[in-house]
């Protein structure tokens, strides 16, 4: 099998080494548009097991016919890309004849857009097979089918750097110069319906064994869940983010001070984007350093009937730096779940036409 990795930054060489790992994959190409990044990461990847199959390449994905050329001479592609990028990715890869995983996910309206094209060629694309969203809800899926009934679905899940430090007690453990952080609602289920709450609200403690107390509170119910047989008739439904606790008071008061917002607005005449002012001042302060240990975990929990009786499943996940490969957390668990269902696709395994959520 041969394995093409979109994106070299901090998540890309993480998918690269778990398919250099894999001996029935033969070569893995790692692509990006900064030869700097491509070093970065070529390096570190030089000293771990199954380098001899890496090669990088720098791409510029507006060159489309190089683009389809590189991307029809292997069997997957895993794209680790900024989300603005996915949709030229998924159209490239689809013209390729090339299946592709998404770490991230395109807007509903680009999603809608693609459908049609990738089904035309009959391509295979998975959508947002990360961390979160990908192996929480794949997760969620293998517990809600055990029961008969389910009424309830709670996912918690979080990256957060093991050492919190002012100002928010967070780092970007995902790469990029941009927070996470947005100002529109969030979404629940109840009864079987999505409904808007506000991001960062119903805020509750919750509890890692080896990592002690953290928080979690409204993110958004990731509706494609409810596509499920098991799940269409779901009584209360909830997706949370984890953080170190006071990361949501903190951010709320940002929010409510317009600082999340994306609309312009002027200042001495000129026009700035406030999220963007931010994001500018808190990177130097959130910027996950070489080496910096971080931590990812989640809690899924599913309540229901089975067999006649009320049942509870719950599966915890606690993952922590890789320090002997030099690998984060947010790295390993975001990129190893892209990478093992591109090579489940490469081998034969998944063999659907179209695009399909986790």
């Amino acid at each position: 099998m041969k394995i093409l990795i979109l994106g070299s930054g901090l998540i890309g060489p993480a998918s690269a080494f778990n398919a250099m790992s894999d001996p029935e994959v033969s070569q893995v190409t790692i692509c990006d548009l900064s030869r700097q990044a491509l070093d970065q990461a070529g390096q570190q990847l030089a000293a771990l097991p199954g380098s001899e199959k890496l090669t990088t390449v720098r791409l510029n994905l507006t060159d489309q016919a190089a683009a389809k050329e590189l991307m029809a001479q292997f069997d997957a592609i895993v794209a680790a890309l900024p989300k603005s990028a996915s949709a030229p990715a998924i159209r490239l890869a689809a013209a390729a004849g090339t299946p592709l995983v998404d770490l991230t996910r395109p807007s509903e309206a680009e999603v809608n857009e693609l459908k049609p094209e990738v089904e035309a060629a009959g391509g295979l694309v998975v959508l947002a097979c990360g961390l979160e969203p990908g192996l929480t809800e794949i997760v969620a899926r293998y517990v809600a089918e055990k029961l008969d009934r389910v009424d309830e679905l709670h996912i918690k899940c979080g990256g957060i750097p093991e050492n919190p430090a002012p100002p928010l007690g967070y780092k970007i453990v995902f790469g990029g110069r941009h927070m996470p952080l947005r100002d529109i609602d969030a979404q629940i289920v109840e009864n079987g319906e999505l409904k808007p709450v506000p991001r960062y609200s119903g805020v509750e403690t919750v509890f890692f064994p080896g990592v002690g107390e953290c928080e979690a509170w409204h993110e958004g119910f990731m509706p494609w869940l409810l596509e499920l047989p098991v799940l269409q008739n779901l009584r209360l439904g909830t997706q949370k983010t984890v953080r170190w606790p006071g990361y949501a008071a903190k951010v709320t008061v940002l929010k409510e001070m317009g600082l999340l917002s994306l609309d312009p607005i002027e200042v001495d005449g000129v026009q700035v984007k406030p999220k963007h002012v931010l994001d500018t001042l808190l990177y130097p302060r959130v910027k996950l350093d070489q080496g910096e240990p971080d931590i990812s975990a989640f809690l899924v929990e599913v309540v229901g009937q089975q067999e006649g009786r009320m049942r509870r499943y719950t599966v915890q996940m606690i993952d922590r730096y890789d320090e002997q490969y030099g690998l984060t957390s947010m790295g390993r668990t975001t990129g190893y779940t892209g990478a093992i269902v591109a090579r489940m696709i490469a081998g034969g395994m998944l063999k659907a036409k179209g695009i399909f959520p986790p």
